[in-house]
């Protein structure tokens, strides 16, 4: 935020969407730039590409941002106020009303909610990005703060239901940085816990903004005490509420940083602002005076314990903890934002709907959040070596590669390839001219395939060539866009560092890896084919429905429109099942499957609808039956067919590869759960001979072994396909077929077809042997179950997984390996490191919260937040809906990630409910 010194504007009123004090009578609205809209911003656009030295500082002045939080914290209406103070707007739009630029679906204005993250370019301050004009001209020193002069900001404003979970993944993976929202009465609610730990795994440096607070029931003090025991970081408090009198309403923030007091006016639209020094806080607002040098003095003691300069600073000013200069607090808090070990967040307040706090939260992005050149190194793969970029690019990584080879292989011929081929790699990577990650597919109704791209190095220009690392294809991208939400400008080219829109490839997916070379070969060189940005983590799906077609012919048409929605949304996942044959469309929760049925009818006019799940369940034996004989004896086809079979069925109850098989067994096969055995006795096997399979003199003429063996398995698995009693597909059952070549073969008249139908009917005659005998039961399958909640949702969550849905605990807070991701959405790699020392709750400053009580304002104990694991065999027809009833029963904190186990034999009442639910009952 630029600050001067007060007596230079006796007025002390600001123009915040200009960031130009008033200097005399001319009002607020003639200081405002005017506003040219997407015009503007496209001549803008247009001149990063003057001159290297003009695209560096405009590099350096760029700030790729993202806003996340919780559903209903603010998101999209802090966005509305910055696009209006920057410039690029005429009115701030209304969620309620469906008229906010971010917020352009349909779906999304009719729900009130974000359900595609959106992204916006403008600038703050409102101007000239290169050669600005005015008081805001000239070169930055180390006494100007980076919000005096203007910068671009590409924001993308992100989802906050816990659905869209992905949607914030693949926008996280693509940002410098990132604005956490929280709701001042709220607090730090579950997604808020989710996000910020997916923003962790990407290191994404933030800061935090506490909104909200002009609702009643807002506690700062609180919240701030819930960021660093939920989050796990210490709160930098920048800037505490400004209550009038202490306890009434809500009119303004007392900056830490600077001292002063920022003052909105109710009712206005927030364009203006009045500021109050200390000394006038003190005649008008001691107790809020006495609190800000509080702030202040935990600031700058915070600060001293991770920052060495902000040390020096305060002993050369005497040890006077208000004599530090705001300059210096900037640089301190923007290191400790910086450094990846660090765990400072800078904290600050406001009200967006009543336009209060946007404007210093807009110059805290620029002076604290990265550029592209500060930001992480982004990780790659090339050749088999990860990486950074950078590394990549100066020929490093290169280097370490040759370095890596050549200490493996021996020999000066083995060493001189090694050169050749780090010089030929050196060689190809000069080559490169742009790097790219496709983070987003769009299917648009008007444009075609969207492919939102961010480029991490050089130019992304039009017409070139894009080589997809990830397929291994070249495909040319004819226009590219510039995107502000749902309006866009085409442009030349998107240099690095910036996010941009590809129009035309009809291949590339989310999370591929693009680059753009030197030449019109249809293949780059190596090793650049190999060139592979980090991938996005997709997580797994944990909500599924089935999905139909109105009629045999929407098929293939339904499909298609399902392939075009999994290009979109990598989080849904479609499958077919074997069983029943439903189409069954998985996602991240009820609301997703909703949102994308919306999708698949509304936008791409497919005739289907979705329905209920229809569960797997399966036919056991209980007993052994008695050895049951068929005879076929039947024309097949004009051709007399003649085999017979001996059949045993019994329950699988032992591990089929513990058991020995004798000389006699030709087959011992296990399929889908169920074990045949075929046996012949004296068929005098001569497994010596040199053709291609085994003999037998008793065999009929010109059939194989394998021919025979094959027939008897077809006839057995037709018949376990189809229970006795419940006509269901058998599961956990051994078949054990016996042919005798005595009895059972007739010669030419022992055909394929007989012996199957043979084995079929002695199969099915022992199952239902084993019926009017010990019986059958019903199976149903049980899932694997990983829960993550909280310590104190544990007990009700446990209670409910025994209890109400059938379920058994296996173990609590054991080590699983998890592939991808977690239940959390965090990747597995990120879990694996240490996890860093816990929080001094007491080092924490919180300022007092009006109205706050001992119940209100404690702190949450440690013990209640530490995460749980629940590992559980849960059956699947009580997994379906499960996320809702989780989220009640954990305040929204719980997730949980599933896969089949097996299958298991129902008791006798549940048996008795499933069956009725199968014939039409309740």
């Amino acid at each position: 935020m630029v600050v001067a010194p007060l007596l230079r504007f006796p007025t002390g009123v600001r123009c915040m969407s200009s960031n130009l004090y008033k200097t005399s009578n001319v009002t607020c609205k003639n200081t405002c730039p005017s506003l040219k809209g997407l015009r503007s911003n496209y001549r803008q656009l247009q001149r990063f590409s003057t001159t290297s030295a003009c695209q560096d500082e405009a590099l350096d002045r760029t700030r790729n941002i993202g806003i996340i939080a919780h559903i209903d914290a603010g998101k999209t209406t802090t966005t509305e106020r910055m696009l209006f103070y920057s410039g690029f707007t005429r009115r701030i739009g209304d969620v309620d009303e469906g008229s906010t630029v971010t917020d352009f679906l349909p779906a999304e204005r009719a729900r009130g909610i974000t359900i595609q993250s959106a992204a916006i370019t403008f600038h703050w301050p409102p101007g000239e990005v290169n050669g600005a004009s005015g008081p805001q001209a000239g070169v930055q020193n180390e006494l100007t703060p980076r919000s005096a002069y203007p910068h671009t900001i590409n924001l993308i404003d992100t989802p906050g239901h816990a659905d869209f979970t992905f949607e914030v993944m693949r926008s996280l993976r693509i940002l410098d940085g990132a604005v956490c929202i929280l709701d001042g009465v709220a607090g730090v609610e579950a997604q808020t816990e989710k996000v910020w730990n997916q923003a962790s795994t990407y290191r994404i440096p933030r800061v935090i903004y506490v909104n909200k607070l002009d609702r009643d029931g807002a506690a700062f003090g609180r919240t701030v005490r819930e960021v660093s025991t939920r989050l796990g970081v210490y709160p930098a408090v920048c800037q505490i509420p400004w209550f009038q009198g202490g306890n009434g309403p809500f009119i303004g923030v007392a900056d830490a940083i600077h001292l002063q007091g920022l003052r909105w006016k109710e009712g206005e639209d927030g364009r203006t602002v009045k500021v109050a020094d200390l000394q006038q806080l003190d005649a008008e607002e001691p107790a809020l005076a006495a609190e800000l040098r509080r702030a202040r003095i935990a600031l700058i003691e915070l600060l001293s314990e991770h920052d060495e300069d902000i040390v020096e600073k305060f002993f050369e000013c005497e040890e006077d903890h208000l004599a530090v200069s705001p300059a210096d607090i900037i640089e301190g808090l923007r290191r400790c934002v910086l450094d990846q070990t660090s765990r400072i967040v800078p904290l600050f307040a406001g009200a967006s709907f009543r336009n209060m706090g946007v404007q210093p939260l807009l110059d805290s992005i620029v002076n604290l959040l990265p550029s592209p050149p500060e930001a992480p190194d982004p990780e790659v793969s090339i050749g088999g070596v990860n990486g950074g970029l950078r590394d990549l690019l100066s020929g490093d990584l290169i280097v370490a590669q040759s370095e890596k080879a050549s200490s493996q292989s021996k020999g000066k011929q083995s060493k001189k390839k090694n050169v050749a081929l780090q010089t030929s790699s050196k060689d190809a990577i000069s080559k490169l001219q742009s790097c790219a990650l496709a983070f987003k597919v769009v299917n648009d109704a008007k444009r075609g395939v969207l492919v939102y791209v961010r480029v991490y190095s050089g130019s992304l220009d039009r017409n070139s060539l894009l080589y997809n690392t990830n397929l291994q294809l070249s495909e040319r991208a004819p226009r590219l866009l510039k995107m502000y939400a749902n309006d866009a400008v085409e442009v030349d080219s998107i240099p690095a560092g910036h996010i941009g829109v590809v129009v035309g490839l009809k291949q590339t997916r989310t999370g591929d890896t693009l680059v753009s070379y030197a030449g019109n070969r249809p293949t780059p060189p190596e090793p650049l084919t190999s060139l592979q940005l980090r991938p996005i983590a997709v997580p797994p799906p944990v909500f599924f429905t089935s999905v139909e077609p109105h009629s045999l012919s929407e098929e293939k048409r339904m499909h298609e429109s399902l392939a075009l929605l999994l290009r979109e949304d990598p989080s849904l996942h479609v499958n077919v099942d074997e069983e029943s044959g439903q189409t069954l469309l998985s996602g991240m929760g009820e609301l997703h499957l909703e949102i994308a049925r919306d999708r698949l009818i509304n936008d791409l006019k497919a005739k289907a609808s979705m329905g209920r799940i229809e569960i797997g369940y399966r036919e056991s034996t209980l007993g052994t039956s008695s050895p049951i004989t068929k005879m076929f004896d039947k024309e097949i086809a004009g051709r007399k067919g003649k085999a017979g079979c001996t059949a045993v069925a019994e329950p699988l109850n032992e591990d089929p590869e513990s058991q020995e098989l004798d000389q006699d067994t030709l087959l011992s096969e296990t399929y889908d759960g169920n074990q045949i055995i075929v046996r012949a006795p004296g068929l005098q096997i001569d497994r010596s001979s040199r053709s291609e399979g085994d003999t037998s003199p008793f065999l009929p003429p010109g059939m194989e072994l394998v021919t025979f063996r094959t027939a008897l398995q077809n006839g057995a698995m037709a018949a376990l396909s189809r229970g006795p009693q419940f006509t269901l597909p058998m599961h956990n059952t051994r078949v054990t077929l016996t042919i005798d070549p005595a009895t059972d073969l007739f010669g030419n008249e022992t055909t394929s077809s007989a012996l199957s139908s043979a084995a079929r009917q002695a199969t099915a005659a022992a199952l239902q042997d084993v019926q009017f005998g010990a019986g059958t039961a019903m199976m149903e399958p049980v899932m694997n179950v990983i829960i993550s909640v909280d310590e104190a949702s544990l007990g009700s969550v446990v209670h409910d997984i025994s209890s109400s849905r059938g379920g058994h605990i296996v173990s609590l807070d054991e080590e699983v390996p998890l592939s991808g991701t977690d239940a959390s959405g965090t990747s597995a790699s990120a879990l694996e490191e240490e996890a860093p020392p816990p929080i001094d709750h007491s080092r924490v400053y919180a300022p007092p919260d009006p109205f706050e009580t001992p119940s209100v304002g404690a702190e949450i104990p440690a013990a209640a937040t530490r995460p749980r694991t629940i590992i559980a065999k849960v059956p699947l027809k009580e997994m379906v809906g499960y996320l809702k009833h989780l989220r009640s029963l954990t305040a929204g904190r719980g997730t949980f990630v599933m896969s089949v186990d097996r299958f298991e034999k129902m008791s006798g009442q549940r048996q008795k409910v499933i069956l009725a639910e199968l014939r039409g009952g309740s």
